[in-house]
Order: structure tokens, then sequence, then C-alpha cells
């Protein structure tokens, strides 16, 4: 079957599968160094009660068998391990078998964490990762060519990340079709990057541009993935050219970095020095697995054709086939909730109240943004949901502020400053701010990055009297 085998694909499985793999030990380590305050057994959002009310059937997962946060971190420094392994040429390395096994395994381990992660693990690039961990299964390692028909398998995914995305904001907000969305996007994104207020402030019509080149690069260029050879490559190079300018323009996690991987294995790059032979069993695998490819791809290709159309589900628990999609719609003005504390006993109009500073997210107006993706603070992406709607932060708000209350040491490992690092405050409270990126004069002249007014109260101060320990 040398149809079977496209060997001048060689090296973008490589750079794909060892870049992946670089991406599962950020997602595994991120996990590692969150998860307790987040998800543990004495969490926000407690791991054993989500288990308690949730079948496996609706969510596969090893905490299924077991939930500890010990047995957690064994998972994800485990899963970190595996995936350092990988990318140092581990699963190049063993027989085509025990790669598989490797991927496989990584695969399992993230899903684990995933279907038991709740709101904390709801984005679009947690199922992206998964998929394309899964595929990567079939992609086989340097002892087999890479096979053509889970490259086209590939290139479906990325058509349906790419496509889905442009639809999304084809049928979403007005300001798509005006081409005026990038007059807010970089300012009001959930977490700006170090350059995005110099993507702000580009001249209007250049954002018009960007505009116009984003309809471009989703909703025409994914179709030349499957054109023939030079035109796949070069629609390739036009994904990886536009993800970059994302990934410089704002903090999206591994969003843009998994999108940029999957774009190289469209690249020819001359046949394989080797050319190895395929094993029939190996054959048979691959496709096993493109026949539930195609059985698990009606309902998300059913969901691209809908004028309705849902972005980042999954429509079965494995996350083995779903749909993706961003910024629908676009937020015109930058809400931000401010944390703060007070060492007073009585509240009086004097007192001293202390910010709170969270990694990420606006804050400080004299901070620059930082850089923080592909790793993901979520925590900080939940609070600008918050700060869109109260709703968003229902079941954690106040566990959250409860944990401020007493100086939880797992939670305060999540900040980038705690005001009350010896004793805790005896009072907190949250207000709601606008935020705008500052002027040039303002940035240059006096260092400030944003401009603030204050909006009112998210939360009202609460004591530790009332905030006994969950």
């Amino acid at each position: 079957m040398e149809w079977f085998a496209a060997s001048e694909y060689w090296l973008g499985r490589l750079i794909f599968q060892r870049g992946l793999a670089v991406i599962y030990a950020v997602a595994f380590v991120g996990a590692a160094w969150q998860f307790r305050a987040l998800l543990g057994e004495r969490g926000m959002l407690p791991i054993p009660r989500y288990l308690a009310r949730t079948p496996f059937r609706r969510s596969p997962s090893l905490f299924q068998l077991h939930y500890s946060d010990r047995f957690f971190a064994v998972v994800a420094w485990t899963g970190a391990a595996l995936a350092v392994a990988v990318a140092l040429g581990l699963a190049d390395l063993v027989p085509l078998w025990a790669s598989m096994l490797l991927w496989f395994a990584l695969w399992a381990l993230y899903l684990s964490i995933v279907n038991v992660g709740q709101l904390w693990y709801a984005f679009g690039w947690e199922s992206l990762l998964l998929e394309a961990g899964f595929l990567a299964i079939f992609l086989g390692n340097d002892s087999v060519a890479p096979p053509l028909l889970v490259l086209l398998a590939v290139r479906w995914l990325l058509f349906r990340v790419e496509f889905g995305a442009g639809l999304i904001k084809l049928r979403g907000d007005p300001c798509w079709r005006k081409l005026t969305c990038l007059y807010y996007h970089h300012e009001t994104q959930p977490m700006p990057g170090p350059l995005s207020w110099f993507f702000h402030h580009l001249p209007r019509p250049l954002h018009r541009v960007e505009a116009a080149a984003n309809h471009v690069a989703q909703l025409v260029v994914p179709f030349g993935l499957f054109a023939p050879q030079p035109v796949a490559s070069v629609a390739a190079g036009i994904i990886v050219v536009t993800q970059l300018w994302l990934v410089l323009s704002g903090n999206f996690s591994w969003l843009n970095w998994v999108t940029l991987l999957l774009a190289c294995t469209a690249v020819a790059a001359g046949p394989h020095p080797a050319a190895p032979a395929t094993p029939t069993w190996f054959i048979v695998a691959v496709f096993g697995y493109l026949a539930l490819v195609l059985v698990l791809s009606y309902r998300p290709l059913v969901n691209l054709l809908s004028p309705r159309q849902a972005m980042n589900a999954s429509f079965e628990p494995l996350h083995l086939v779903n749909t993706y999609g961003a910024f629908g719609d676009i937020t015109r003005v930058r809400h931000e909730i401010v944390f703060e504390g007070t060492a007073d006993t009585h509240l009086t109009a004097d007192t001293v109240w202390r910010e709170y500073e969270f990694k990420g997210k606006p804050g400080d107006p004299k901070r620059r943004p930082r850089q923080w993706a592909p790793y993901h603070l979520r925590l900080d992406w939940l609070m600008w949901f918050a700060a869109l709607s109260p709703s968003y932060a229902r079941s954690w708000a106040m566990p959250l502020a409860r944990r401020l209350l007493r100086n939880d040491p797992d939670t305060l490992r999540l900040l980038r400053h705690c005001p009350f690092p010896d004793i805790p405050p005896t009072y907190l409270r949250a207000r709601l701010y606008e935020y705008h990126f500052s002027s040039p004069a303002e940035l240059f002249g006096e260092r400030v990055w944003w401009r603030r007014t204050l909006i009112g109260q998210f939360l009202p101060p609460i004591g530790q009297q009332k905030s006994p320990a969950t």
C-alpha cells in the first residue's frame, strides 16, 4: 500500500509531535501547580464533590476510581515527566507499539484531569489538545512514514479550528462584518500581553486590514489545506503566520501554538531518508481510528453548517472530535475585579484598603501586561468572565474570598502579590473598575499602562467571623 505512506511529511510530523509534547508538559505542570486551590479536596470546586454527582459515563477519568490530592499530583507530574521524555525524542527511540502507548498515556492522563476540571477546564484549547493528542497516537514514529489518511485527519481538525472560528465571527458580532472589532479587541481580550497596548494603538485603517485578513485566513485559506502541493504548504504557511500574529497580540494559552503545530503537518519537506515499511497491524489500527473519526465528525459538521453554531463544544466525553470557535462576540469595554483587604478591626470612611495583585490579569495601572501563554492562568481567566457577569463566579467567588481571608497558602500561590503576607486581613471586599489602555503620552511620560475608573461594588466587605473554612 504505497499510497498509505506519505514519507515527504516526516519533518512536519516530527515538529508536530515534539511541539505537542511540549504543550502537554506545560499543561500538566500547570495542573500540578494550580489544582489544590482550584480543585483539590479543600479547593474552590472540589473534585470529590463533583465525582459524587457525576457518573463515569459522563466524565471518564482515573479519578472516578480513586481521588486524593496526592494522587492528582502523581498523575499530573507523571504526565509532565512523560511529556518531557517524548519531547526529547523517547517516542522515536522505542518500537512503534510502545510509541503509541506513550501517546495514549499522555492523552488518558490529561483526559482524566480535564473531565474533572469543571469551570477551570471549560476552554476550547483543552479539547483541542486532547483531540490533537489522540491524533498523534496514529501518526506513528520514526520507524514508519506518516500515514496519509491520518495527515488528512489532522487537516480536518485544523480546518474545523480555523473555519469554525471564522464562521462564528461572521455569524456573530456585527463588528466583524463591519471590520471594526479590532478597535476594541486588543484592549478587552481576556488577558492582554506585553505588546497588546501597541496593537491597540495601531491606526484604525490597519485594524480594518487585520479584521479582513482574519476573515481570509479563517474562511478561505483552510480550503487550501486539501489542495495539491504546493498549495497546501502555502495555506499552512499563512495559518502559521496568522497564529504567530495572535501569539504576539495576546495570551490565549496553547490555542495558537497547537493550531500552528497542526499546520506544520501540511508542509511537504521531501521523502524520509529511510522510508521504512508500514506494518499491517498499524494499517488496520489507522483504518479503525479513521472510521471512528468519520462517525464522530457528523455532529461537529452539522454544527458548522448550523446558523445556531456552538463554539468550543464536545459532543462526547472523550473529546475525540470537537467543534471550535472564538470571539463570536467582542466586548467593547473592559471591566476588572479588584480584591482589597484591610487590617482594620472596624470599617470607617478612613479605612485603608490594600489591593491583591494577580499574575496575569490587569490590576495596578502601572504594571506592564506579561506574556504567559502557552501557560494558562486559570483563575485569572475566570476573573475576566466574572467581571462580565457575576453569574460566571457564582460557584467560586465566595470560596475564593474565604481563602483570601485566611491566607490559604495554595490560593496565595496563584497570586502575584498578597498585601498581608504575615497576618490575614480582617475584612475583604472586591470592587469593579472600567479599564482602558493609557494614551502614548501617559505611557511614555508617566509609565502608566492603564487608566481605570471605579464603577462600583462587586463583593461587599466580609469579615473573618463570616467566613468559616470550607
